[in-house]
Order: C-alpha cells, then sequence, then structure tokens
C-alpha cells in the first residue's frame, strides 16, 4: 500500500473525482469519528468520501485532554460495559494500530483519608487492571501499585506533604489528538478514500424522502459541486443537530456541548517524575506529561455560543489553577501558563441538567432514508462508533458489504515503526541530526519519517530547528504543508504542530517562517503570506483579550475579534 500524500493537488483532485460518479458513501466531518468511519467504510471495499469544512480535528478532536483510557471515573459510575470497551481500544491503540503515536503514560491518585479510601480505590484500580488484561490487549502496560506517603512524595515532590496520606499509581495512554486524526486520515486516503479538507456541506441533495449525496463548497476555491453517494454519514460532533437542521430533520437525539479547558505550564513548574489525577466536587483534574510541558484540565461546563472557537475566561483558568494549587506545594500561577485551549466535548442531551453526567456513549440513527447520524461517545472508542455507523450505513445498500476490518489495519507509519526506533542511533549518524530529534520524529510520524529526511536530503537547510520553537525542524512545516493537508499557517502552528501552545508567544515568533516556509508549496504569493501572518497574530490577540474576560459571554465576544481567514 502506497502512503497517500495530501498536498494541495491531491485535495483538487480528491473534489474532482468525488464529484465525478455516485460514492457508495460520504463521510460529512474529519474530527476523529468522521476519519475513522472514513477508513472503515475504505477498508470494506466501499468508494469512499470525506469532506470537512476546516481542518482536519479542527474541532473538539484536536482540544482533548489527548488521552487514551479506559475512563476509570466510569467505573465508579458501574458503567462496565463502556470501560471494557475503552479498555481493549486502548490496548489495540498501543500495540497494533498506532504504536508510534499512542504511548503509556503513568498517573498518581493521592488518597486523603486513612484505611477506607485506599481499599475502594485500590478496589476500583485492580478492577480496571482486570478488565484491561481480560480484554486480550492489556500486556503493554505496567498494572497499578500502592505507595505509602513517602514513596509518594519521592515520585511527585511537588505535592504539599499535608495533601495526601498514601497514594496509587496506575497507567494509561496518551497521543497528539490532532496528529493522530491527521494521520487517520491520510490512512483512509491510502486505502482509496477520497478526502478533502476546507470542503463544507452546504446542503444535502434529496430525491423524495431520500437523502443522496451533498452539495459542497470548495472553502479555497469558491467552486460548488455536487457529491452523490449511495449512503451519507453524518459524523459531525457538537455541529451535528446544525447538520441535521440542512435537510430540514430534528433528529432523533439532541447533541449539547460541554466545555473543557486545558492549561499548558513548562514541565519545570511541577517536579513530579509522573502525571496526577485529582479529584474535584465536580469531576476530575488531571496533570498530564506532555514534552516539556505539563497540562492541567479540565472543566466542564455547559456551553451554547460559538462552537467553532471556544473561549477560555478568566473564571476558567482561575477554576484550574485554584484546584490544582490545593495540592501543590509551589502553586501556579497565571504568569506559569504559558498556553490555554478550550474544546467542546459533544454529549448526548436528554440524561441530567450537569453536564459532568451525561452520557459518554455514542448513538447510531438513520433518521431519514440515505442518512445515518453518528454523535456522543469519547475519543478512544472513535473506532467502534466507526464500526456501528458503517454497519448501519451498509444495511441499506443492495450490496453485499465485508464486515469491518480496522482492528487490523495499523495507521500509517505504524509498520516498521519498531524497527526504525532501534535503529534511532544509526539514523542520527547517517542524517546528521541529534538522536533525541530522531526519537522526537518518530514518535510524530512513525515510519513515514524516511519522506521527512528526503525533503531534508533535498535541502539541508531544512534540518535546521524553527525560531522561537526548537522542539520543531523546518522540514515539519514544509512536510504539513506538502503531505499532510496544511492549507494554512493556523493549521501548522495549532495542529500539525502545538507551538501555539507550547510558547509563550504563543508561535507568533515562529509565524513569519512558517508561512514563508509554507509559501512555494501552496503556491503563496507575498501578500498571502503577509496575511496568514497578520491573522494569526490577530487570533493569539483575541485568545489573550478572551483570557481575560470575566465570563463565557464576554470571553466569547473578545474571541470572535478574530474570524476565521479566507484566501485571497
Amino acid at each position: 500500500m502506497r502512503t497517500a500524500t495530501l498536498g494541495p493537488a491531491e485535495r483538487a483532485e480528491a473534489l474532482a473525482a468525488m464529484a465525478e460518479r455516485e460514492l457508495d458513501m460520504l463521510v460529512v466531518g474529519a474530527g476523529v469519528v468522521g476519519a475513522g468511519t472514513a477508513l472503515d467504510a475504505a477498508t470494506r471495499g466501499l468508494s469512499t468520501g470525506l469532506v470537512e469544512a476546516r481542518d482536519w480535528a479542527s474541532g473538539t478532536s484536536s482540544r482533548s485532554s489527548k488521552l487514551i483510557h479506559g475512563g476509570l471515573r466510569y467505573l465508579e459510575m458501574l458503567d462496565f460495559a463502556l470501560v471494557r470497551e475503552a479498555l481493549k481500544e486502548r490496548g489495540l491503540l498501543l500495540e497494533r494500530l498506532a504504536p508510534h503515536l499512542v504511548k503509556p503514560v503513568p498517573f498518581l491518585y493521592p488518597l486523603k483519608h486513612k484505611g477506607w479510601e485506599r481499599l475502594y480505590a485500590g478496589s476500583g484500580v485492580a478492577l480496571y487492571d482486570a478488565m484491561s488484561l481480560s480484554s486480550g490487549h492489556g500486556r503493554g502496560l505496567p498494572v497499578h501499585r500502592h505507595l505509602s506517603k513517602r514513596q509518594a512524595l519521592k515520585v511527585a515532590p511537588c505535592l504539599k506533604k499535608d495533601a495526601l496520606v498514601g497514594a496509587l499509581q496506575y497507567y494509561d495512554a496518551q497521543m497528539d489528538d490532532a496528529r493522530y486524526v491527521a494521520t487517520l486520515v491520510r490512512t483512509a486516503a491510502s486505502y482509496g478514500a477520497q478526502v478533502a479538507s476546507r470542503a463544507r456541506v452546504i446542503g444535502f441533495l434529496r430525491e423524495g424522502e431520500r437523502v443522496v449525496g451533498a452539495r459542497v463548497l470548495d472553502v479555497e476555491g469558491g467552486g460548488e459541486y455536487e457529491v452523490r453517494a449511495k449512503q451519507v454519514v453524518n459524523a459531525t460532533g457538537v455541529w451535528t443537530d446544525d447538520t441535521q437542521a440542512l435537510i430540514g430533520e430534528r433528529g432523533q437525539f439532541h447533541v449539547r456541548a460541554s466545555k473543557g479547558i486545558h492549561l499548558v505550564v513548562p514541565k519545570d513548574r511541577i517536579h513530579s517524575a509522573t502525571g496526577l489525577i485529582l479529584r474535584t466536587e465536580k469531576s476530575v483534574l488531571f496533570v498530564i506529561p506532555w514534552g516539556r510541558h505539563w497540562i492541567v484540565g479540565t472543566t466542564d461546563t455547559d456551553w451554547d455560543l460559538d462552537k467553532a472557537h471556544p473561549a477560555a475566561s478568566s473564571a476558567d483558568i482561575d477554576y484550574l489553577l485554584e484546584h490544582v494549587n490545593s495540592v501543590l506545594a509551589v502553586p501556579l500561577t497565571r504568569d506559569d501558563v504559558q498556553g490555554v485551549y478550550a474544546g467542546l466535548r459533544p454529549l448526548l442531551a436528554g440524561e441530567s441538567d450537569a453536564t459532568s453526567k451525561l452520557s459518554r456513549e455514542h448513538t447510531v440513527a438513520h433518521p431519514v432514508p440515505g442518512l445515518v447520524v453518528v454523535a456522543g461517545g469519547k475519543y478512544t472508542t472513535y473506532r467502534v462508533m466507526a464500526k456501528d455507523a458503517v454497519d448501519e450505513a451498509v444495511h441499506a445498500l443492495d450490496q453485499r458489504v465485508a464486515d469491518c476490518v480496522t482492528e487490523n489495519v495499523p495507521l500509517v507509519g505504524a509498520e516498521g515503526y519498531g524497527a526504525l526506533w532501534n535503529a534511532r542511533a544509526r539514523i542520527a549518524a547517517r542524517t546528521g541530526l541529534h538522536v533525541v530529534r530522531v526519537e522526537h520524529l518518530l514518535n510524530r510520524y512513525g515510519s513515514m519519517v524516511e519522506e521527512l529526511l528526503a525533503l531534508i536530503a533535498d535541502d539541508p537547510k531544512l534540518a535546521e530547528p524553527l525560531e522561537g520553537a526548537e522542539d520543531y525542524l523546518r522540514a515539519e512545516i514544509v512536510y504539513a504543508a506538502s503531505h499532510e493537508g496544511a492549507r494554512h499557517l493556523d493549521d501548522v502552528l495549532t495542529r500539525r504542530t502545538r507551538i501555539s501552545i507550547e510558547t509563550f508567544d504563543r508561535g507568533t515568533r515562529s509565524a513569519r517562517e512558517c508561512a514563508e516556509l509554507m509559501a512555494p508549496v501552496l503556491g503563496w504569493e507575498k501578500e498571502q503570506i503577509e496575511k496568514e501572518v497578520e491573522h494569526y497574530e490577530k487570533r493569539v490577540e483575541a485568545e489573550r483579550e478572551s483570557q481575560r474576560q470575566p465570563d463565557d459571554l464576554t470571553a466569547d465576544a473578545a474571541r470572535l475579534g478574530a474570524p476565521d481567514i479566507v484566501p485571497i
């Protein structure tokens, strides 16, 4: 199988190909569920199209806690089926499907009460480990262990001495969510799916009752396409209700948005060799290792304002700082916060007024002939959601369709990753890159690293780090535009890399250099370079301004001060 390249030419070809002949399946929305659905359909031999109004993962799927986990707290809700399913998926991702992208991460759970709490929490974590092992895919992670207070403080010296009487340590997994989705889209394309970002569905094609396709606007080129398909899958997450409204159908369920914000702080601000999981009055709070940083999150509040750019308010930031500081010996301040991001969880509405109690289960429905809707769920179980959506859609196809095979379809970059990892010192010697740099590349691209190294061989200047964001090479910016479907500066600084949340200037120092690297690939003239840089700087300023506002309404108004970029 040839790994698909998602450059500007390939995007134009994909849009033209989708409009040329009727597809078996058109998937709307390229978050993790939509991308997973396109891969599932393509690997069953179905002709498949995938369209996304903005960039891959530009909504919820780039703004999560970056965890692949079974949902330890769902055990407390006695939701054993969801936990078992998620643990099986976690194991598959770690061991088989994406070992280059999904990595183990340790967590410490401080105990505050002697006796009963260790028994209660310890039983839960033991059950979690047992369910993981019984899934058949749980051997990749160490089992939990009990720690005394002294042992816990040795592992996490950042904790206040009076904040715990002991602790439990257990393991989950993490990934870069936006990079995962971009890789998933490339995998779907490699198996024959036609994929296009910045392609917005503006209406559905109908024949009587039946949906027979969609009208798609090329947001970049301005053209409009009629894409016909035997089945259309609505996988638009928090936009599900809006997409349903395009066919004048209310739908059989509603999706409600719950906002979660995260803070990114430098590694040296929290002295710990492990992540932390803390209980709050409403939910749980994670302190998650993230390269040379920590991610602190999350909140859980109702959100009914702008879905494209959910804003973090000053109150949200204060809430997280207050809760994490309740256990830290050296408290965090506003000045320690390098990055902030806000995302929306798509929750199935109608079960409870408290968003933290709304269902993380998913639902698949067939509201009108020709249209399937999939919504809810959690990142970890995207593959199961995709399978259920395609299963529902193929019931209505006249042909016999093969069963789902994605349990055995590794993402591009996974095959050969282990062998290259073992050879990383040799790769470093061959390329002149430091071995740590080679490790960074392998954990972002897997075996596709060879494509990146080929760019460097052609232009050795691409081996230099970016100014103001030295964790990334100049080659990675070019590669994002030439191979990974990045169309704008924002795509690269926010999703292909994480420069927007990993630097105190939020990527403004790197913006011009990145735009100039992207320009030859995307055919930008000087005017477009200036526009891209100016737009990005305005976006950062609007986000900073929103984070100074006292509440959601004022934060939302401030964030909307920087509209989305449109090409010249």
